[in-house]
């Protein structure tokens, strides 16, 4: 065979094998539906609980990928916290070994191309007869399996050539060492898969192409070589995906270097494992086993440090909404001394009404939903937050007077509620059709008052409310202004009813929004909850 056709050989197999691979996962992860997301979103019991979802996920979709980014996503959405979710991506890892021993029980055990194309061509009807059902997705599945299969062949034949022609870098001195990692490293940041990585390895080991020990050097380099996928990844990634994607770097370098100085004594014990295991002698065997023994060591390592690091990654990569919606002021230390409390509770609820405006200002701009929805998810974030702290509260010893003032502040907040809820039922009301230059004219009046008034609302002293009762009826005026012009345009025809009912509609909220924010500020300056 020419060194072309062997080079051949290993571009075809190589193209298969990740061919397969893609389509096996993208099978797998249709077929298994929803119960991916089941499983994931009960990840949140106990730390083995959490490990063994994303073990058991992983090996079900044979994507981690696929695991990691479900796990972010529960995390971003609020249904699993940063704690369990790294635990879910530490199985997902462990997870990752069971291609290893696919490849080394099946792969390059049996003679597996003629079952190969049966599972291709069973594979390819039952997609074609299924697409768009679950017997669809097991057919894609399948055919992947098969395709995944022929390009281990291909890669057998190919290393069993090399084997005669080429030595990879053999040997344990440093640089040797040094080489080997490179090796496994650069595979798999050129491929972009270590499932990849990993079947060139164990068959390169099988065919005699590489020693035992240097075989799991290149295994602990392609392990390494994914935290270069998930920095890159992470590259205006969201502040979770971000500490996600620190976590699993965490995790493969501190288990990598570990791995890499216990590497002579870890392959002899897994050695005499093997034989207890009673499994075969052949290099991918044993390899299979160092894959798994390497991740499982990385779970022992992160078992005392995972609290401390899921701490450390929430100080980091933090957006402005979640340093925004955490409270600044509430701290249980001061419940003791209600007096206090009520001062932190009143700067709490202040920062609250500064959200609702700041929405309220939004909304009047012409702001719709979505562009409201990182401020909406701030209040009510800080609205828990001060009711967690109320109900706290309570539990203490209070003199009439301070629960006066607590009953105060509840009252203030619900107006920030209400502005906030206003604000948001106007966003989903866009105006439309106001063409008319009369409408557009009393519109721009009222917008202008009504901003005004809430930008004086923040800016006035507290004791001015003669200033702030007079930004309110020029607010008013401009509302029955524009009230006017959009009944008069929907009566002569020059509005269509449904434009005007929801340009009514809008302009009511906003106007309820104005008006709950000013009677908490008139609420806050009379004294009763300062």
């Amino acid at each position: 065979m020419t060194d072309v056709q062997t080079l051949s050989l290993v571009a075809g197999g190589l193209g298969l094998f990740l061919l397969g691979m893609g389509m096996m996962t993208d099978g797998l992860k249709q077929a298994a539906g929803p119960a991916l997301h089941r499983i994931l979103a009960g990840a949140t019991r106990t730390r083995l609980h959490a490990l063994g979802s994303g073990l058991l996920v992983t090996a079900m979709v044979q994507s981690s990928s696929a695991v990691t980014v479900a796990a972010i996503g529960f995390v971003n959405a609020g249904l699993l916290a940063l704690g369990p979710a790294l635990w879910v991506l530490f199985g997902a890892n462990v997870g990752t070994s069971m291609t290893g021993w696919i490849v080394a029980l099946v792969g390059l055990k049996f003679k597996v191309e003629a079952l190969a194309m049966a599972l291709v061509g069973l594979g390819a009807l039952m997609r074609l007869t299924g697409e768009g059902r679950r017997s669809g997705a097991i057919g894609t599945a399948l055919a992947g399996f098969g395709l995944l299969f022929m390009g281990i062949a291909l890669l057998q034949q190919a290393f069993a050539v090399l084997a005669s022609q080429i030595s990879l870098p053999q040997g344990s001195g440093p640089l040797v060492v040094l080489a080997q990692l490179g090796i496994g490293l650069l595979m798999t940041v050129l491929m972009q898969s270590s499932s990849a990585a990993m079947a060139i390895t164990l068959t390169a080991a099988q065919g005699g192409l590489i020693g035992l020990q240097g075989a799991a050097a290149v295994v602990i380099g392609a392990n390494i070589g994914t935290t270069v996928t998930a920095l890159l990844a992470a590259i205006g990634a969201t502040p979770n995906a971000r500490r996600a994607a620190s976590a699993h770097v965490v995790f493969n370098l501190l288990t990598g270097v570990v791995a890499l100085l216990l590497l002579p004594w870890l392959i002899g014990a897994l050695g005499a494992a093997r034989e207890v295991l009673g499994l075969s002698p052949d290099p991918a065997t044993e390899l299979a086993l160092f894959h798994t023994t390497f991740n499982l060591i990385g779970v022992l390592l992160m078992w005392p440090l995972a609290e401390r690091l899921t701490h450390w990654l929430q100080r980091r990569f933090r957006a402005r909404e979640e340093d925004e919606a955490r409270p600044q002021f509430l701290d249980d230390n001061v419940l003791a001394v209600p007096t206090l409390a009520l001062d932190a509770l009143t700067r709490e609820v202040t920062r609250a009404g500064q959200v609702a405006v700041r929405m309220t200002r939004r909304a009047l701009t012409g702001a719709d939903v979505t562009t409201l929805k990182a401020d909406h998810t701030i209040f009510l974030s800080l609205d828990t937050a001060i009711e967690r702290f109320v109900e706290r509260l309570r539990s203490a010893s209070m003199s009439q007077v301070a629960s006066a003032r607590l009953a105060d502040l509840l009252r203030i907040q619900r107006y920030h509620e209400a502005g906030a809820e206003q604000a948001e039922v106007a966003a989903a009301l866009p105006l439309a059709g106001l063409a008319d230059a009369r409408l557009a004219a009393a519109a721009k009046a009222f917008v202008a008052a009504a901003d005004a008034s809430l930008v004086d609302r923040d800016r006035t002293q507290s004791t001015d409310l003669v200033r702030l009762e007079a930004d309110l009826n020029a607010m008013e005026a401009g509302y029955e202004d524009l009230k006017a012009a959009l009944l008069a345009a929907g009566a002569d025809s020059r509005l269509a009813l449904t434009d005007m009912e929801r340009a009514l509609r809008r302009i009511s909220a906003l106007r309820r929004a104005v008006q709950q924010l000013h009677k908490s500020r008139r609420r806050l300056s009379e004294g009763r909850a300062s």
